[in-house]
């Protein structure tokens, strides 16, 4: 049964990502983001790592997704203005996944990469907050207020475009009377 699970959540988390990638609506882009998330959040069940679960699925997929579908509504993206990638881009993204692939192939064959499970007990719940709450304090309220800068900037240019197209709508209106 766990066989049967772990290629369910498995399928729905590489297809469900290879969507986001292809998908040229920004909109279900994101969906599927979601959806990706809710398959490795599935993945971390089974691996008897409920905490991770939860947290992925409250700050990733509560909060990032959620961010991100309110920056894309407000700015709006028409996938009809995408361009052309550039062929350094398809250059740099081929380099960049070889170099992936090898650093992958790398660290199985060092023995980096396994897949025993570590010795010793499961670090408790307790282990967990004490170090967020100590040791990465600081990071994680870096983190939220970079969110909360990107958001107000989002907001910020979204009105600067709203007032603009105000203005050159009301410039056409009076050029014609």
């Amino acid at each position: 049964m766990s066989d049967f699970l772990f290629y369910t959540f498995s399928f729905i988390t590489l297809g469900s990502a290879a969507l986001v990638v292809f998908n040229k609506n920004a909109v279900n882009a994101a969906m599927f983001l979601l959806l990706s998330l809710v398959g490795v959040a599935g993945l971390f069940v089974l691996l008897d790592a409920a905490l991770l679960a939860f947290v992925l699925l409250l700050v990733y997929a509560g909060a990032v997704v959620a961010l991100f579908l309110f920056i894309v509504m407000l700015l709006d993206t028409t996938p009809g203005s995408l361009k052309p990638f550039k062929k350094a881009t398809i250059a740099a993204s081929t380099l960049g996944g070889a170099l992936l692939v090898l650093g992958i192939l790398s660290a199985t064959r060092r023995g980096l990469l396994s897949s025993s499970p570590a010795t010793g007990d499961a670090p408790a719940l307790k282990d967990y907050a004490e170090q967020l709450f100590t040791t990465y304090l600081l990071p994680v309220q870096i983190v939220g207020f970079m969110l909360l800068i990107a958001m107000l900037g989002v907001i910020v240019l979204s009105k600067k475009m709203i007032s603009k197209e105000a203005a050159v709508g009301s410039q056409d209106e009076g050029g014609t009377a």
